[in-house]
């Protein structure tokens, strides 16, 4: 019997190895940097570019393209990484560390395209890159200011055969602070760069939820967030190819942490994680609202107790109907009469919330019905109708009081709870359609009654949606 010794059998498996690769085909990844020599008087800032794309935009064009003779560079930090699955063949860089700014050099980021995928091998998280100006486009795609090549009209992807000769390594590896923000408080300044929203949680509706493996997930997953101290919503964006799509969203609250962006058709806020192990939703108590106790019903009675069309109302004016209350809790916008007969026409004239060139940090508005008694009859239900434009994370609610004593100063102060089951026009909706709230039963309480329909929002363009609201009727069996 032969036998091998140690060395043999060392030397039989490196010769196997050697023969099954090919050193064309698998090569090794190169981890080597050497450290770009960029004079410093060659790099620009991120808000000097932003500048040249708002001059194009006011020229009438849609891109800027660089000089491609001109070596110009910019400095900032990968905040992006697509090793979990939920970027692909981008890369997000911002121009701060943390979340300090100032007028003269405000935190801000730039997504860039770039044809290659696995790019967080070559990239870290955190790393200090400059990236090689020349010829290259600053526009527009999906709502967010990106770089890339283009034809002068649309920004395009860098290709996979340059983009190490354009976005430069260094040996500078930092940790990024994100900035700990309020949802209402985000502005587009604080597009394509890494901020940490607390006291979050998944929408209640939404409990249960994986990332982004649900039936209706095509191609990614939208879910709900809101801030326990505002009840101001968010959209948690995560793609249907990512690694942690699976995993069950936490039902807790606490902080997310993540890139704020756009959606893919540009029509709301997201927030776009790293990975699953950004949100920590480790508190399990939950800041749910009173919930109004009775369903959607079946049968609308024959008898009125209250019918408001807004038709009386003067357009562009407050609305001013005897026994309704228009409280502005902040900022100087209320509800007003709207007519229009565009895209996004009224009902006739409709009350509409619009904080958009309000110029307020913060809108918020209450429109409030007079008391509902429902001991008087049986069988009563509330219908009423919604849309919106553009509504850019504000929201409304519609709420009720049975604590109130009408005093505009006391609205605050009183017990407000939510109608759930009836259907408000959401941030995703399309612009265009009113919907119906649905028959919600009013009859399983007694007592009187205020109900409110409450807008939130700001005059920032990330916060300020228009809400319109129209035909509400409250009906009883005679």
């Amino acid at each position: 019997m032969k036998t091998f010794t140690f060395q043999k059998v060392a030397i039989l498996i490196f010769i196997m190895l050697v023969s099954c690769v090919k050193t064309e085909d698998y090569e090794l990844p190169d981890v080597s940097i050497t450290e770009p020599d960029i004079p410093k008087d060659k790099v620009t800032t991120f808000k000097t570019l932003k500048s040249l794309y708002n001059q194009a935009i006011n020229d009438g064009k849609t891109t800027v393209v660089l000089d491609a003779e001109t070596d110009l560079y910019i400095e900032g930090y990968v905040v992006s990484s697509d090793k979990s699955g939920n970027f692909f063949e981008e890369l997000i860089i911002q121009n701060k560390v943390d979340g300090s700014t100032s007028d003269s050099d405000p935190r801000m980021g730039f997504k860039i395209d770039i044809n290659a995928s696995s790019l967080s091998d070559i990239y870290q998280f955190g790393q200090k890159v400059y990236v090689k100006l020349n010829g290259l486009t600053i526009g527009e795609s999906n709502g967010v200011l990106t770089i890339g090549k283009g034809d002068g009209i649309n920004v395009g992807q860098i290709q996979a055969a340059e983009f190490k000769h354009i976005i430069l390594r260094t040996n500078h590896i930092v940790n990024i602070v994100p900035k700990v923000s309020a949802i209402e408080d985000l502005t587009e300044w604080d597009e394509n760069t890494l901020i940490q929203l607390h006291k979050m949680q998944l929408n209640r509706f939404e409990l249960g939820a994986t990332f982004a493996s649900e039936s209706f997930d095509e191609f990614d997953g939208l879910r709900l967030l809101e801030s326990c101290d505002s009840g101001t919503s968010i959209i948690m964006q995560t793609s249907t190819f990512s690694d942690f799509k699976a995993l069950t969203v936490p039902q807790g609250n606490g902080a997310i942490t993540g890139i704020f962006s756009r959606d893919f058709r540009d029509n709301f806020n997201v927030l776009i994680i790293n990975t699953s192990e950004d949100v920590v939703f480790d508190d399990p108590s939950r800041c749910d609202p009173i919930e109004w106790p009775c369903e959607l019903g079946e049968l609308v009675g024959t008898g009125n107790l209250l019918y408001e069309d807004f038709e009386s109302q003067k357009n562009n004016k407050p609305i001013v109907i005897e026994g309704w209350t228009n409280y502005m809790e902040a900022g100087s916008q209320a509800w007003e009469g709207y007519s229009s007969t565009s895209s996004n026409a009224s009902l006739g004239r409709s009350a509409r919330f619009q904080s958009a060139s309000s110029g307020d940090v913060s809108n918020i508005g209450w429109l409030i019905t007079p008391p509902i008694h429902l001991d008087n009859q049986e069988g009563e239900t509330l219908r009423f109708k919604t849309s919106n434009s553009l509504a850019d994370s504000s929201f409304m609610e519609v709420l009720y009081s049975s604590d109130w004593d009408g005093a505009e100063a006391t609205i605050t102060n009183a017990t407000w709870g939510v109608f759930s089951a009836a259907y408000v026009v959401k941030d995703t909706d399309s612009f265009a359609p009113w919907f119906d709230s649905g028959i919600v039963d009013l009859s399983c309480e007694t007592g009187t009654v205020y109900i409110a329909f409450k807008f939130t929002g700001g005059g920032q363009a990330s916060f300020d949606g228009v809400y319109e609201l129209d035909e509400i009727s409250i009906d009883f069996i005679e």
